[in-house]
């Protein structure tokens, strides 16, 4: 700025009323042109660093990264709903909340006393069809011997009935010359004919034996489906005795105990839960993100309730289809108001079991999920 442009703002300023703005100074057109330049760098910088920042969060290039992350995982457990088969009053319950305990362990006893005359009533019939089937035997033994005394008795009728025909063949030969009376040869005759109803008698008698055996045989079969049927009811009885002790199906650590002494339950009442130590994560991730995953990748993982402890795994197996697909309640997409969301396919994540700090991890913990894509295995 020139002396004289200094002098003439100078005396601007000086005449200038009290209250009143003074003048502006004049601005030159270099000046001007170099803050547009600015403000359209300034622009463009802000831009770039939009961009930059959409192209980041979407992991796109130069951004992408063969890691896939995701927040919406938790550890997963085969946890077990423990309740009775049966219903009645609890006359113990020896465990507490979250013990440890062994597979086959007591864990709540039932009343007992009405099962256990159920199995001495089961076992006193079965003991019932069983002598029932002992005594068809006998019954058996005893129509073979009928049958064979009605063969004995046919071997006799045949014998006299032999005899009395030849009796009559002689009785006639001798009934021409006199030596034999028309009485006698009637007799001899009455007697042939009698002897041949004998054993007619005789034989009639060894079929109706051999039908009464027929009847005893048929009849035993009937009686072993009657002791097959007590052996079941007397199992079943057994099986209910057995079920008013309810045990541990596996090694696991019990939660909290949702029953006490004395308190009735009824059949699948839910008394507690049982945690064994099989764990894995499960990784919700979006269908953008599967493109690389496969079986085997490495993972690694943080859990939120240790303190960010990072945990390391691999991938198991992948969901056939995605979450929705599995809801209970399926959404309609056809009603005209369809808007894109990106889709959750489940991801099964087994944790390496040489790290010892896996044993803290509990079932419903929230972890993030990070799946190498590099490997190929």
């Amino acid at each position: 700025m020139t002396d004289d442009t200094r002098t003439t703002t100078t005396t601007a300023i000086a005449e200038t009323p009290e209250g009143a703005t003074p003048p502006s100074e004049p601005t030159s057109p270099v000046r001007s042109r170099r803050m547009r330049i600015l403000s359209s760098i300034s622009f463009a910088g802000v831009a770039l660093a939009g961009i930059l920042l959409v192209l980041y969060a979407w992991r796109l290039p130069p951004f992408s990264s063969a890691i896939e992350s995701t927040e919406n995982a938790l550890v997963r457990g085969q946890v077990t709903i423990i309740g009775p088969q049966l219903s009645g009053y609890i006359t113990d319950v020896p465990v507490h909340d979250f013990q440890f305990v062994k597979a086959g362990d007591l864990l709540v006893q039932l009343d007992d006393r009405i099962y256990k005359q159920r199995l001495a009533q089961a076992v006193a019939q079965l003991q019932q069809q069983q002598a029932a089937l002992a005594n068809n035997l006998q019954q058996r033994n005893s129509a073979d011997a009928t049958i064979a005394q009605r063969r004995a008795a046919i071997d006799d009728a045949t014998a006299q009935a032999a005899k009395a025909k030849a009796d009559l063949g002689r009785n006639q030969a001798l009934v021409n010359d006199g030596s034999v009376s028309r009485r006698e040869l009637d007799l001899a005759r009455a007697s042939a004919a009698a002897a041949v109803a004998s054993l007619a008698q005789a034989r009639a008698a060894l079929e109706i034996a051999r039908q009464d055996r027929e009847t005893v045989v048929v009849n035993r079969a009937a009686l072993e489906a009657a002791v097959e049927n007590a052996k079941a009811a007397v199992e079943l009885a057994r099986i209910d005795l057995d079920n008013t002790r309810v045990t541990a199906p596996r090694d696991g650590q019990l939660g909290q105990i949702g029953t006490r002494l004395g308190a009735y339950v009824n059949s699948g009442a839910q008394l507690m839960a049982l945690v064994p130590d099989t764990l894995w994560v499960i990784a919700n991730m979006k269908e953008t993100q599967m493109s690389e995953v496969r079986i085997g990748q490495p993972v690694t993982f943080t859990v939120d309730a240790l303190n960010h402890l990072k945990l390391h795994g691999h991938v198991q197996q992948i969901s056939p289809a995605t979450g929705s697909e599995f809801a209970l309640l399926q959404a309609d997409n056809a009603t005209g108001n369809f808007v894109k969301i990106a889709q959750r396919i489940p991801v099964r994540i087994t944790v390496d079991a040489d790290q010892a700090q896996a044993r803290r991890l509990r079932p419903g913990m929230s972890v993030v999920v990070s799946i190498d894509t590099r490997s190929r295995d």
